[in-house]
């Protein structure tokens, strides 16, 4: 299977990437195309935006988590019933894990994908050095097949004219794009990046007016046929059978599995969720601000990631879903947590100078602080688990701003090969059937978590 397909890269974070594709998402699902919207790298935030407003679940493509084959898979089996794939990138187009090589990069996907590729370039306050940064980007590897340009944060008709005309004498490329520099253009941003796509939701016809906003914004200053023109320019490419995704083969569902999902917590990936479903359990979720008992007849509690120092005051004043977690925590229920989730489950947390109570799951508290760890990340298990058996590794990634006081010894589940984990290179805290950390799993990645943990559930 091929269908017309695209890359959207930027020449820096914060080019305007996430916005020209939200825009371009719209703006094709308003023409009656099935938009499937795909994100380079580990991110949980613009793929919210892009299921929103494509109406489709959008995919994470990581060529450091992945092999090639794998992340052909993923974007075959997600591009079935859709017209056109658009991938948005990460950071710069060539930024990844090194210096020396392209792993874990925009660049990186573009060429597993065989993917023409739009370049968005902030142009604000330059005009003929555009043409050397476009210039430079083609040059740095031709394998990368730059097909044309969006010019973002332009401040006058004059100011496009002049950078579109040096683009095309310098560097041969087509600007199919002028976006003027606007403020109700942006999406508010937060200490991890942009406010989540479920909190927008939350936020009613505010929202929905900033995203018309952006789609009108596209539909005005992007040359959509031009566009169309690109991503059908893409190459037939063959791609492998399914080896991770079994369709139509999904277990029996036997075991529920509680889902935390709420403005706290909706941090996963759905690639994540669908194989839980194909190892055999039932997902429902629940919303630890709103309810307050867990589900019926659950096998296991999964907590993603999200923001619980936000909605720390609401969290904490829950007290009756605080017991019903920390009762199935001493009942041996069988619990996975990350990020978020684990600090959900300390016994307080610190933010802001103050300080909320919370589930008692995990003796010690956590602080929220300015320092920023942003890593991927490499872990062995040392001891058998919920999530795989002693010897197994994984790849991941952490990023957070809060650090964990514990006040007694625990046990750790993870060595961390790279990364920093929770304290001395370890991480993943094991207590009864719970296990805790900050690392972020996908599990198309580490394809042991989703059999493991719904066994687990079961027994």
């Amino acid at each position: 299977m091929s269908i017309p397909r695209v890359l959207i890269a930027g020449d820096r974070s914060s080019a305007g990437k996430t916005t020209v594709c939200i825009g371009l998402l719209g703006a094709l699902r308003a023409m009656g195309l099935e938009v499937q919207g795909f994100k380079v790298g580990l991110d949980y935030i613009d793929p919210g935006f892009h299921t929103l407003v494509s109406g489709r679940p959008s995919r994470n493509l990581d060529g450091f988590l992945m092999p090639p084959d794998v992340v052909k898979e993923i974007y075959t089996r997600n591009c079935n019933g859709a017209d056109i794939a658009i991938i948005e990138g990460v950071r710069g187009l060539y930024e990844g894990l090194n210096y020396f090589d392209d792993v874990g990069s925009t660049a990186q996907i573009a060429k597993i994908l065989d993917c023409p590729v739009i370049l968005v370039i902030d142009a604000g306050s330059i005009t003929r050095s555009v043409a050397a940064v476009v210039s430079g980007y083609k040059s740095f590897d031709p394998e990368v097949q730059i097909a044309a340009v969006i010019l973002n944060n332009i401040g006058s008709e004059r100011h496009g004219d002049k950078a579109e005309k040096a683009v095309a004498k310098y560097c041969g490329v087509n600007v199919i794009g002028k976006i003027p520099r606007k403020s109700d253009l942006r999406i508010s941003m937060r200490h991890l990046g942009l406010i989540t796509a479920t909190e927008c939701e939350t936020g009613g016809s505010e929202f929905n007016t900033v995203l018309d906003t952006i789609r009108a914004a596209v539909e005005e200053y992007v040359d959509l046929n031009a566009f169309l023109d690109v991503a059908k320019s893409a190459r037939t490419q063959k791609m492998p059978e399914a080896k991770i995704f079994h369709a139509g083969k999904s277990a029996l569902a036997d075991v529920k599995i509680a889902v935390a999902f709420d403005v706290a917590f909706n941090f996963y990936y759905q690639d994540t969720l669908d194989l839980l479903v194909q190892a055999g359990a039932e997902l429902v979720y629940f919303s630890p601000i709103r309810d307050k008992q867990l589900p019926d007849g659950v096998g296991a509690v999964y907590i993603g990631g999200g923001f619980p120092e936000i909605y720390a005051d609401t969290l904490s004043s829950n007290t009756q879903m605080r017991n019903a977690i920390k009762d199935f925590y001493d009942g041996y229920g069988v619990i996975y947590a990350e990020c978020g989730g684990l600090m959900y489950l300390m016994d307080e947390l610190e933010y802001k100078g103050d300080c909320f109570e919370l589930c008692g799951v995990i003796n010690g508290s956590v602080r929220f602080e300015e320092k920023r760890v942003v890593n991927y990340i490499e872990c062995e298990l040392q001891r058998d688990c919920i999530i795989g058996e002693k010897g197994s590794r994984f790849k991941g990634h952490e990023f957070h701003h809060s650090t964990i006081k514990l006040e007694s010894n625990v046990d750790f589940a993870y060595k961390m090969i790279r990364g920093e984990g929770i304290k001395d290179g370890m991480d993943g805290i094991i207590s009864k059937n719970c296990l805790a950390s900050f690392a972020h799993l996908h599990a198309a990645s580490y394809t042991e978590f989703a059999p493991n943990f719904v066994r687990s559930a079961r027994t």
